[in-house]
């Protein structure tokens, strides 16, 4: 039971941090205007993400002091801290996506220079692959990547805060008893979340910022390499993809459809999951629990496939597509759950897809 005080502790510090975090946000005017691409309809505090970041690392600090942690954590800590300036930087006085791309790179080149990279994969039916000359690269685009997927789908309340702390409980599943402390600091992000979440859920009091979504993603693309990675299973490059697989789906569902559209891919549009979730008549919170269902079904894929080595690797593409076909389907599932609102349908989809 010793290893579940960390995380109680978190959320405890976390929970208690989050009013304190939301004053200074209002007191020197980190807010998120409303506009319309966004849901909420008032300025709403930024900010969120310094509470989990310290409720964190002070809970970390804790149990590394009597874990003995090494040195990679070290490099996690700066990075993160690093990674944490950039998003606190955006939320106050806003960055261009070059810069904010610029400082994510550097970031993760901290935990390379950490030695907390990509070595090698394993694909199904072959060896273990060592990357060689493409270790910087894979590593890099792993870490911004993931960082970048976890800050796309903070679009509604209590999604992303949500979305990471069922990637950071899935992650501990996966490697206890494998490693000794990754799943230690899993739990304590899933712990530091979880005491954000009861004021950044709908009605949210506070959101993430990308002080929040961006650090988060950091955390567990780390996470991610310094543990489930290292299994020397076919499983290596699989399963982090399912652990992330609704931010990573949003991800490329996100470029593919401005590609298609003519547009640049870094620019915000309303296209994303969620987006289509509330368009065909979900409340805030239907949408986000029913998301919080498809990360818990991509956990429990994730975990299938690392406990079941014997499991076919052709289902790999029928996790996704069972996913996508979902999201195909949401016309049929509207009516039923406009009913359950008590307001008529009316899909959004068609009238947003006219203006366009």
């Amino acid at each position: 039971m010793k290893e579940f005080l960390a995380p109680a502790l978190a959320f405890g510090l976390a929970f208690a941090l989050t009013p304190i975090i939301r004053r200074l946000a209002y007191r020197i005017g980190a807010l998120d205007q409303p506009n319309s691409r966004k849901i909420h309809r008032q300025a709403m505090p930024l900010l969120g993400g310094i509470a989990i970041y310290l409720s964190f690392w002070a809970v970390a600090a804790l149990s590394l002091f009597l874990l003995e942690g090494s040195s990679q954590l070290r490099g996690l800590f700066w990075g993160s801290s690093l990674i944490l300036a950039l998003g606190l930087y955006d939320d106050i006085k806003g960055l261009s996506y070059k810069a904010k791309l610029a400082g994510q790179f550097t970031a993760a080149f901290v935990l390379l220079a950490y030695n907390i990279k990509i070595e090698f994969i394993t694909l199904p039916f072959q060896d273990i692959t060592f990357l060689g000359i493409f270790v910087v690269p894979l590593t890099l685009l792993w870490i911004v990547g993931l960082t970048n997927a976890v800050n796309l789908v903070d679009g509604v309340d209590g999604l992303a805060t949500g979305v990471s702390a069922i990637a950071s409980i899935v992650m501990f599943a996966l490697t206890w008893g494998e490693f000794p402390l990754i799943p230690v600091l899993a739990l304590i992000l899933a712990g530091a979340a979880l005491g954000f979440l009861p004021h950044n859920f709908s009605p949210a009091r506070i959101f993430l910022g990308d002080t929040g979504s961006l650090f988060l993603g950091f955390m567990l693309a780390g996470f991610s390499i310094m543990g489930v990675t290292k299994q020397a299973t076919f499983t290596t490059l699989i399963v982090p993809v399912l652990i992330f697989g609704l931010p990573i789906t949003d991800t490329f569902y996100a470029i593919w459809r401005r590609i298609r559209n003519g547009q640049p891919i870094f620019k915000a549009d309303k296209g994303h999951i969620h987006h289509r979730l509330l368009d065909v008549g979900l409340t805030t919170r239907q949408t986000v629990l029913v998301l919080y269902f498809c990360s818990i079904y991509f956990g429990a894929a994730a975990i299938v496939f690392d406990r079941f080595a014997g499991f076919s690797s052709y289902f790999i593409p029928v996790i996704f597509a069972l996913f996508l076909l979902g999201l195909k389907r949401l016309d049929s599932l509207s009516s039923f759950l406009s009913a359950a609102n008590g307001t008529p349908y009316l899909d959004r989809t068609k009238e947003r897809k006219k203006g366009m």
